[in-house]
Order: structure tokens, then sequence, then C-alpha cells
């Protein structure tokens, strides 16, 4: 192997495999999440042939859910809600992302993130609109049609497994999985969602991801060992 052409048999300092993402084929990434997206797609059948009923573990979380309300826990549910959707978080922070991995010379990083969020979008609008399921009635904040699955959680969860990938340390997927938990547990509070709802908005933006990363992962893993403009003396250690 020549100095010109280095080819790393471990992961970098910051968990980038390399020869571990070459290795990656359509197999078990792809067939983990497309199980997961086909869960999520059996369980909007099923919703959508039942009388648009929750399910029992529906009823019984918003039950808890309007019980222990209370001016307290409101007002970061409704920062979850601003953060998670509409402009701000729909179009706003995405944006920001885009253009902070352009900024950090990660154009395929950069690529995989907008491709990611955009199909998790337009998926969670197909079902939305095909599945019709009606939103709690103890709802406190305006919410468009169809309950089923969440997006703001589904966005939620397609950014944490993005950003995952792209900067494997502890402490982000740490900081991910809590922003996507909270994001979940803010929609059923304000009552925008049933709880199955968030459940499959999880599990549909985390599959997604997946499946949209398996065809780039050795140009992320190699794009990721460049040096970027911020920390340029990485690369001299």
């Amino acid at each position: 192997m020549s100095a010109a052409e280095p080819s790393p048999a471990k992961p970098d300092a910051e968990g980038h495999d390399v020869a571990g993402a070459r290795r990656v084929t359509n197999r078990w990434p792809v067939i983990a999440a497309s199980v997961a997206v086909g869960l999520v797609v059996a369980l909007g059948i099923i919703i959508a042939l039942r009388p648009k009923l929750p399910f029992g573990i529906d009823t019984e979380w918003m039950g808890e859910i309007v019980e222990h309300r209370s001016p307290l826990w409101l007002g970061p549910a409704l920062f979850f809600n601003y953060a998670g959707g509409g402009i701000v978080g729909s179009f706003v922070v995405p944006l920001v992302i885009f253009l902070l991995l352009l900024a950090f010379r990660r154009p395929w990083g950069a690529a995989f993130f907008a491709i990611a969020s955009i199909v998790s979008v337009v998926c969670v609008q197909i079902l939305k609109h095909t599945v019709g399921r009606a939103r709690p009635t103890e709802i406190l904040v305006h919410a468009d049609t169809g309950s089923f699955p969440s997006g703001h959680t589904a966005n939620a969860a397609t950014m944490v497994v993005v950003l995952g990938i792209l900067f494997p340390r502890v402490w982000v997927w740490v900081l991910g999985v809590v922003w996507a938990v909270l994001m979940a547990i803010s929609r059923t509070y304000l009552g925008a969602h049933w709880v199955s709802d968030t459940i499959g908005g999880l599990i549909l933006g985390a599959g997604v991801a997946i499946i949209v990363w398996t065809p780039l992962a050795h140009r992320l893993a190699l794009e990721a060992t460049q040096p970027h403009p911020f920390f340029l003396s990485r690369t001299r250690q």
C-alpha cells in the first residue's frame, strides 16, 4: 500500500471507521431499517382499518398526561413545539445544520442530512394523509390534520441519527436521544399526538436516516478523515 493512498484499518480518534464503512452493504443496515419502516407502515394500516379510535395505551397515557398538566411543564413543551416544527423546526434549524456542515467542509454530510430530512418529511406526510388519524381532543396547540405519525418526533429522530453517524461521539448520541425522547413526550403532553404516534415517528425517522446512510457510508467516512477549517491541527497529530 503506497503512502499516497492510506486506508485506515481502525477507527480514527473520532470513531470514523473507513475500512468498516467500505464493508457496509445493502444488507443489515437496509434490512433493519426497512423492517422498522415496514412496522410503522403496518401500524398505520392497523390504525386506518380501525374506526380511528386510539389504542388502550394511548388513552391511558393521555389520561396520565392530562391529570399531571401544570404551568411548570407547559413552557418547556411549547419550546419543543416551536423548535421541532413550523418555520423554525422545519426550515430554519435544518438550514443552519446544512450550512454548518458545508462550513466544516462536509458536503457529503450536508447532502446526507438534507436527503434524509426531506425523505423523512415526505414519508410522514404520505402516512398522515393516508391514515387520516384524528388527533386527541385534549390538544393545546394548533396543528394540521393527521395524527399518525408525529412529524416533530420523526424529524428529531432523523436529525439525531444523522448527526450521530457524522459525529460518532457518546455525548452526541446521549444528547440526541434525550432531545428525541423529550420531543416525543412534549407532543403527547400538548395533546398533539397519541403516544403510538410518537413511537411511530421515532422509528420512521431513525429508519429513514439509516436507509439513506447505507449507500453513502464509505464516502462519509472518508470525508470525515479530511481536515476542515476549524480543526486543521488534528491532521498534524
